[in-house]
């Protein structure tokens, strides 16, 4: 099996002023391609090289880890905005957030101030369990939270290549824009 990086759903400057499309050419264009080429040079010839990118997460370590992982949170995230986001979640996943943090507005907080305490580089991560119950979770580096068995529903890269050609050192700041460009439906879907 071979690991192609995949055409995004909208152009790299339609989620700009949020997401630049300079940042969307090194972001997904380079930094992606290049975890994707790794991931099809460690897996080429091993007992992985058939296997779906999931199981590779769940059962691999080092440097094939760091590559697939990277490589799945990376088409994870960017798969998770629109152009046309800027609405709030709906249905059973608003009531879920409502459940668990107070309020929609509540949750935004308490996800935010994950992301910004993340030390160095990571990720942090919406996810369910399997009875449906969210978990905000801080990663570093390539973690996921399928390895803890865990469904992930969104994230927000805190790499400071996802957000210093247009933040500079203000992650906070481009934590909230995010939400401008979060596609609830995309998230919704994940939530069943």
């Amino acid at each position: 099996m071979i690991y192609e990086l995949p055409e995004l759903p909208y152009s790299s400057d339609a989620l700009a002023p949020i997401i630049s499309r300079e940042t969307i050419e090194y972001h997904y264009g380079k930094h992606e391609r290049t975890y994707i080429d790794n991931l099809n040079r460690l897996i080429k010839d091993t007992e992985y090289e058939d296997m779906e990118l999931e199981d590779i997460i769940r059962s691999a370590s080092g440097p094939l880890f760091n590559n697939a992982s990277q490589a799945w949170n990376h088409i994870f995230y960017f798969f998770s905005f629109s152009p046309d986001g800027n609405h709030e979640p709906e249905g059973h996943l608003k009531k879920a957030i409502e459940e668990q943090f107070g309020s929609v507005e509540d949750f935004k907080k308490e996800f935010e101030a994950a992301g910004v305490s993340v030390f160095g580089s990571g990720w942090v991560w919406l996810s369910k369990d399997k009875d449906g119950k969210l978990f905000i979770t801080k990663a570093s580096n390539a973690e996921n939270p399928m390895t803890q068995g865990l469904t992930p529903l969104l994230t927000f890269d805190v790499w400071e290549h996802a957000y210093y050609i247009d933040y500079r050192n203000r992650r906070a700041d481009a934590l909230k824009e995010l939400w401008k460009i979060v596609d609830w439906d995309i998230v919704a879907s994940r939530y069943i």
